[in-house]
């Protein structure tokens, strides 16, 4: 009798174990996004600069628009006045960071040079890729223009970085 009493209580317990046990599954899934890229369109030009005894600047606008200060003066004749300008393309709806040169850029003609800095960008600081998975990208700076800049056309020797990041 004592057997079955303890057979059973081992039973009991062999099978409140074997209930406290259950496993669920689950699935797992991933969806590859189209990766961001951006292109060049349009380079940067800041037009026809004229210059006096005193320093100043030209303010490119991410819209192509300029403003002065200082000595500088823009001349009737504009010449090509454009901000830079990119396709940004990936997965339509996400949003992306833009990242422009924190660091002067140095343009030079000859031995003479300008430094082109505080960089600004429509959007900014993220952009939006519409339906269709673009959007355009355009970047102004500020051209700084020493006194008696030497005549010239001014060039940058390497070429500034915009980088964009899905956020």
């Amino acid at each position: 009798m004592k057997k079955l009493i303890f057979t059973i209580i081992l039973l009991c317990g062999v099978s409140i174990s074997a209930l406290a046990q259950v496993t669920a599954t689950a699935t797992s899934t991933a969806t590859i996004v189209t990766p961001i890229s951006i292109t060049k369109t349009v380079d940067m030009d800041f037009g026809n600069v004229a210059v006096s005894a005193t320093p100043g600047t030209v303010v490119l606008t991410p819209a192509g628009t300029r403003s002065i200060t200082g000595g500088v003066t823009l001349p009737a004749v504009t010449g090509t006045v454009t901000a830079a300008s990119f396709d940004v393309n990936g997965t339509a709806g996400y949003t992306y960071s833009i990242t422009l040169p924190s660091s002067d850029l140095t343009i030079t003609s000859g031995a003479n040079t300008m430094a082109v800095n505080t960089f600004t960008s429509n959007p900014t600081p993220t952009g939006t890729l519409d339906g269709s998975g673009a959007q355009t990208l355009n970047v102004g700076a500020t051209l700084n223009v020493s006194a008696s800049q030497a005549s010239g056309v001014y060039v940058s020797g390497t070429p500034f970085d915009v980088t964009v990041n899905y956020n």
